[in-house]
């Protein structure tokens, strides 16, 4: 038995109508009969198409006020009938039931309206019903019926109909069923998240994710992983929403560096001045501002130059020539911005290698967002960390106050220091990282080894001393001792700023005042693992 399937008979109901005036004229030119819904019969009529309403086939108008068109045994038996079973034709020919072959639906636009903005009412108007239903029926029967749930599929299904006259295969069928379930299942985890958090539960008894393919990618981390890129229908500027003006494709290490650096340079508004922060391996290895773009680009590289071989830039304002000029001469993998001009483009240009990313704007450092890790057996879901201090919150426990500069410079260091890999030290001078410590087991190790970093440019750059001396010093969490304190000191820096809570914070302290130093206590923590 053959598993191709003649398609002459076709429901059509879509909420976007991109495509539907040449899909219809295209099936109607390849003798398929047209059933549709509303809208999209009046557009199909507007055409100049023959169309039969859903209400002739059903007996029943549409009524209260739409949400009740299609749940009928009419159209529902004429999808989910089975064509091969005896008891199944018999129940058509009884009631009068003609099989639907293909389904051609598209849903309410939930998630754009949830975007928009609307109100609780209005969001649950959008909630789609009969759509889901028919997809579902007819994707459960893919044996006998086609479904089409996105405009991207329209030519292959007419290219599959043209291949196998004017029939859909099986392997097709099945295809496009996978995609119908996986349609439904995402507008239902919208639904679910949105009803959630409109409702005030925080931890939902089940909890769905939803994501749809951006980019399959050459591999993951590592050659022998497999990998895709998957958007989650967010309107957050950054690596997902970006355009890519150069360069080849993004790399899962790349979009994953990338939405890293572009995260990092958000947390400073360009009406403050520019900003630029270089990402390798997801940390930082230099963040400044400066008086320009290239300034601040000149300043962060200054930190590590050595690791910012290969690493990723990004930008808090749009690139300009200068700055592009500077940044060509070493290599680099990705550049993001909020924008960029045409100088920086030509600069570009030269370099076939090097992606160029533009955004539009910066992410909203503040804005509510769940963060996910799997684990073996399950997955963990905690607020994206958004937290932030000002002046205000600081609390000095040394007998010294810190300075205005070195203020600035601790609240700088601090704001960094959310977006470095635990155990985190960062030395920050006149508003940019001169020594970065990330991801040690031990605090005082990331201390040390920052510090060496610093010691090693200062060489390369012929310093008399390294840009530590004088420097201010962040850490993600408290001292758990004395003897990360007492390094940064012997390093060269003046003041601290950490969160405080330590069993042992009257002994930190008193290592403080006893050097000299200056020391704020936060009462918030940064981890980042």
């Amino acid at each position: 038995m053959t598993d191709l399937r003649p398609i002459r008979r076709a429901l059509l109901s879509v909420s976007d109508k991109s495509g539907l005036v040449d899909l219809g004229k295209a099936l109607v030119e390849r003798g398929v009969e047209l059933l549709s819904t509303g809208g999209t019969a009046q557009a199909l009529r507007g055409a100049g198409l023959e169309v039969l309403d859903v209400s002739e086939v059903t007996g029943f108008p549409a009524m209260m006020d739409g949400r009740v068109k299609t749940l009928h045994p009419m159209v529902h038996g004429g999808l989910l009938a089975l064509r091969d079973n005896p008891a199944h034709v018999a129940a058509m020919e009884e009631h009068v039931i003609n099989p639907i072959d293909l389904l051609v639906v598209n849903l309410y636009p939930f998630e754009a309206t949830v975007a928009g903005g609307a109100d609780y009412d209005t969001c649950i108007e959008n909630i789609d019903i009969g759509g889901p239903a028919m997809i579902r029926a007819a994707a459960k029967n893919h044996k006998f019926v086609s479904v089409v749930v996105d405009t991207a599929d329209y030519k292959a299904l007419l290219a599959d109909m043209d291949a196998n006259g004017g029939a859909t295969s099986d392997t097709f069928r099945r295809q496009l069923a996978q995609i119908a379930y996986a349609r439904t299942g995402a507008y239902d985890a919208a639904v679910s998240t949105w009803m959630a958090g409109a409702v005030g539960i925080e931890t939902p008894r089940r909890r769905v994710i939803k994501g749809e393919l951006a980019q399959s990618l050459r591999y993951g981390e590592n050659p022998h992983q497999k990998a895709a890129f998957y958007t989650d229908g967010t309107d957050r500027p950054g690596v997902a929403s970006a355009t890519q003006h150069q360069g080849k494709e993004l790399s899962y290490n790349n979009i994953n560096d990338t939405d890293a650096a572009f995260e990092l340079v958000s947390e400073f508004a360009p009406e403050h001045g520019p900003a630029c922060a270089i990402i390798k391996h997801a940390n930082p290895c230099g963040v400044a501002r400066g008086d320009t773009l290239k300034q601040a680009y000149q300043r962060a590289f200054d930190c590590d130059r050595t690791s910012a071989f290969g690493g990723i830039i990004a930008l808090n304002q749009p690139l300009d020539g200068a700055t592009a000029e500077e940044i060509v001469n070493i290599f680099t993998e990705v550049v993001i911005a909020p924008g960029a001009d045409d100088a920086a483009k030509e600069v570009f240009a030269a370099k076939k290698n090097l992606r160029l990313l533009t955004t539009g704007a910066l992410a909203d450092p503040r804005a509510a967002a769940l963060a996910y890790k799997q684990v073996s057996g399950g997955m963990l879901v905690q607020d994206k960390d958004t937290g932030h201090i000002t002046r205000d919150d600081l609390k000095v426990v040394t007998k010294r106050a810190p300075s205005e500069q070195e203020l600035n410079d601790l609240i700088f260091a601090w704001v960094v220091a959310k977006h470095v890999k635990s155990n985190a030290i960062i030395y920050v001078k006149d508003g940019a990282t001169v020594g970065v410590g990330a991801g040690q087991m031990s605090r005082v190790d990331s201390t040390r080894i920052a510090a060496r970093k610093a010691q090693d440019m200062a060489d390369a750059l012929k310093l008399d001393a390294p840009l530590t001396r004088g420097s201010v010093v962040a850490s993600d969490a408290f001292f758990p001792f004395a003897d990360g304190l007492i390094t940064a000191a012997e390093a060269g820096a003046t003041a601290l700023i950490q969160p405080g809570g330590s069993m042992r914070d009257d002994e930190v302290i008193s290592a403080a005042d006893e050097a000299g130093l200056a020391m704020v206590f936060t009462g918030m923590r940064h981890f980042r693992h």
